[in-house]
């Protein structure tokens, strides 16, 4: 799948939204990609979960046992990525504020496990959850997302396959340019601020 198709997915799903928001990095933009909407149709979620697991070399995808993803929004696509790898994938949610397996889900001693996000900015939630996969006896040998955020800064401490980079500027509270700094900014992920 080429950028722009990929692309041409987010906008027929009006997935790819302006205004002033405020991410869940604590950061603020003029862009926000809602995944939600991007992966709520299914055969959609089935073609971006194909693309990506394509980005990830062959060595590394034939070693892939489990997919695990955060909850919410790692939900469907790391399902979907389950479903093109063929191997069975599960969640890791926050019912006390940190990540952990729950709903009997179990990973076994060693089990090799991509992990996968639909956006990644800073990286915390790919860290964090990645840390409760670690602790549950899993060994992430990558990490996949839809869409890279970061300008390719991020580090999570393992190979990170993203479908496609979005560089859209990201600004702290004190750096907003004047457009934002004069609208309300709208909160539209589903975590609250760190």
């Amino acid at each position: 799948m080429l950028e722009d198709e990929i692309l041409s997915e987010f906008r027929a799903s009006q997935a790819l939204l302006e205004g002033h928001f405020l991410l869940s990095s604590g950061r603020h933009s003029a862009h926000y990609l809602q995944c939600a909407r991007v992966l709520m149709d299914p055969m959609r979620a089935s073609r971006l979960a194909l693309a990506t697991a394509q980005k990830i070399p062959r060595e590394i995808r034939q070693q892939i046992q489990k997919v695990v993803s955060p909850a919410m929004g790692g939900v469907i696509i790391g399902h979907e990525m389950g479903r093109a790898l063929g191997v069975e994938a599960m969640f890791v949610e926050r019912p006390t504020g940190t990540f952990e397996l729950r709903r009997g889900f179990a990973l076994n001693p060693g089990d090799k496990v991509l992990m996968v996000e639909d956006v990644v900015t800073t990286g915390l939630s790919s860290r964090e959850a990645i840390k409760a996969i670690e602790a549950a006896g899993g060994e992430v040998i990558a990490a996949a997302a839809l869409v890279d955020r970061s300008a390719g800064s991020v580090d999570l401490g393992v190979p990170f396959f993203p479908l496609v980079a979005l560089n859209f500027p990201t600004y702290a509270p004190d750096e907003l340019p004047p457009a934002l700094a004069a609208t309300e900014a709208v909160k539209p992920g589903s975590r609250a601020k760190p």
